[in-house]
């Protein structure tokens, strides 16, 4: 899908709003798509599966290149914060890493990521795995056995997203040992793959370009996934392994009841904020209103788009883009947690991992 210019309805659009021209154009120029982490993690994967498609539908058809930069989910993102430049030629991927330690107020990080323009989102899931030697083909009919060894998580630390699996281990009470000190969740990967830790979880693309392969030559026994939001609310199996349980039927399986409680209602609103909406291509503060308009009108015709949908869906999972007005909401979602949930959180941090703001 190549276009060098919006619709003639938007064009009109904006001439009555006394904003830029249609003429508005990136011809010959290049965008840098900035990602907080590695090559090869989900969010990684995610950018270079979008960063082509941006390019073909921006005005001028600009060539979008993935800058991947070091210094992890927190680092990276503060040195966004500090080198973005508004002029609509720079555009940052976010992740849950990204989000949750906004959230958890981690004094490490150095970026307002609730004043950054959306103009584009994918929910995203996960899926926990373990190596198949340990002889668990299923979480919850092999749970007293999963439950019985000792397991190894590598965590890139608790203010981040690895927050979800780890209160997940916690509320199905599995005895799971935290591995702090991982730089990306695909070192993780690449971790369990040498057998130095035996429980994982990866984002959906992460999951489908390095761990399906895994799981087809019999290495690796996928067990849950997370689950997809409803519409009502609610928790649902993930439309991109629906053979898969939810974290919630596990849950209500092994315990004999529906999930609930202050732990439940804190690991549901962390999952939404980290995966409801997981992640971004944002803007930076102060860039104009019109280029934030051309570049989020651009990315929903791009979405609409069904060779686009089919080849996104290929790389990324089957999830439904987030686009428009819509985006702008699922950041205000994304960026506020209840207090009570917050507050839950940061005791069973501290008790839990002697984490303190």
């Amino acid at each position: 899908m190549r276009r060098a210019f919006l619709s003639a309805a938007m064009a009109a659009a904006f001439a009555l709003a006394g904003g830029p021209s249609m003429a508005q154009s990136w011809e010959d120029q290049t965008i840098e798509f900035w990602i907080p982490f590695k090559e090869g993690g989900g969010t990684d994967v995610w950018a270079r599966a979008l960063a082509p498609r941006i390019g073909d539908a921006l005005p001028g058809s600009p060539k979008v290149i993935v800058r991947n930069i070091a210094g992890g989910g927190i680092g990276g993102t503060n040195e966004w914060q500090r080198r973005m430049e508004p002029d609509g030629t720079m555009i940052f991927g976010t992740s849950g890493s990204v989000q949750i330690p906004f959230l958890l107020k981690d004094p490490r990080v150095r970026y307002d990521y609730a004043t950054w323009a959306p103009v584009f989102a994918t929910p995203a899931g996960g899926v926990v795995y373990v190596r198949t030697e340990m002889g668990i083909n299923d979480a919850v009919q092999d749970f007293d056995k999963l439950k019985s060894q000792p397991l190894k998580y590598g965590s890139q630390g608790v203010a981040t997203l690895d927050l979800v699996p780890l209160l997940a281990f916690e509320l199905l009470g599995l005895d799971v040992e935290a591995v702090f000190g991982f730089s990306s969740r695909s070192i993780a990967r690449q971790s369990i793959q040498r057998n130095e830790v035996t429980i994982d979880y990866q984002t959906t693309p992460s999951f489908l370009k390095h761990v399906a392969p895994l799981v087809q030559d019999g290495a690796m026994q996928p067990l849950f996934a997370w689950g997809a939001l409803q519409d009502d609310g609610s928790i649902g199996r993930d439309p991109t392994f629906p053979d898969l349980p939810s974290f919630p039927e596990v849950y209500e399986a092994i315990k004999g009841e529906a999930p609930a409680g202050p732990g439940w209602e804190a690991w549901k609103s962390f999952f939404t904020a980290g995966f409801g909406a997981q992640k971004f291509v944002v803007l930076p503060s102060g860039t104009e209103p019109q280029t934030v308009e051309v570049i989020r009108t651009s990315l929903a015709e791009m979405a609409a788009d069904p060779e686009v949908r089919e080849a996104l869906t290929a790389q990324i999972g089957v999830y439904q883009p987030i686009t428009g007005d819509a985006v702008v909401a699922a950041m205000q979602a994304a960026t506020n947690v209840s207090a009570e949930a917050e507050a839950w959180v940061l005791a069973w941090l501290k008790d839990r991992f002697n984490f303190t703001q």
